[in-house]
Formats: C-alpha cells, structure tokens, sequence
C-alpha cells in the first residue's frame, strides 16, 4: 500500500496500530545500523535509505532526480516488506540466505530484494542489523555503478 506521507514521521503516525511498533522497531534497527551516508527519506511511498546526491550525484539510473536507493520498509496489505537493493544478486544474497535459517524459525519469504515479513514475531531483527552494517554508501555505489554497466 503506497503511502502519500511526505515525512517517515507522518508515515509512521498513518500506520495501523497492529503494524506501528513492527515498523517503528524496523526503522530504529536502520536508523542505528545503517553507516554513516545513508539518509533517510520517503520514495515510493516507503521508508527510504538512500545515497544522497551529495555523496552520488548522478542519482537513481531510472529517475536521476531521485536519490540512489538503497533500502526500503513499508508496510503492504498481507505483510511488512524489507527491500535491500544489495541482495539482487552475488555474495551478498548468499550470505543473508545461508544466515536466515540462524536466526529464526521463519520461512524466508523473499522476490529479488524484498524480504516479506507475514509473521511479525518472527522477524530477526538481528539479522536485519547486520545486513544493514555490511555495505557503507561508497560500496553500494560501487555495486551499484557494476551492476548497471553490464
């Protein structure tokens, strides 16, 4: 479900009160995981952590005027979704699926980058801080700008 707030604050504040404290402890995971560089943000209707323009000028190759994204929460209709841009592909999606089964009893319910949390107890939160801390803004641009220059 795409959100129209402008702020995390006003996203957060729009939320159901069964998903809030899901979303509020997803965001506080990121908010103090997350290397310095990422800024947070709205895009897409979602909680963004993205590579500002100041740090990657040339933006998002798909709307250069948006920010490089890198990760993503949002609250959809059947779950809560994580999107992390790094675990399109390589070692980095290996690691996280090796890693899954370590940390909780959940199925790994995943589409290209978008983690599905259906069963909110049971989100590894975790795991979810080490796979924020594992790539700073200079290593994501750098997949990044390999990975569109194919």
């Amino acid at each position: 479900m795409k959100s129209k707030a402008a702020t995390p604050v006003e996203y957060i504040e729009s939320l159901s009160p069964e998903r809030r404290p899901t979303i509020e402890r997803l965001r506080q995971v990121l908010l103090e995981s997350l290397p310095e560089g990422f800024e947070e943000t709205m895009e897409y209707g979602m909680l963004a952590y993205v590579v500002p323009h100041r740090l990657f000028p040339d933006g998002y190759h798909c709307d250069p005027k948006r920010p490089l994204p890198f990760m993503n929460i949002a609250s959809q209709k059947q779950y809560v979704s994580l999107y992390h841009m790094g675990l399109y592909d390589g070692p980095l999606l290996d690691w996280f699926t090796h890693e899954w089964d370590q940390h909780t009893t959940a199925r790994l319910d995943m589409g290209k980058c978008c983690i599905r949390f259906r069963k909110l107890d049971r989100i590894p939160y975790g795991l979810i801080a080490t796979l924020a801390a594992l790539m700073g803004p200079k290593e994501w641009v750098e997949a990044y700008q390999k990975a569109t220059s194919r």
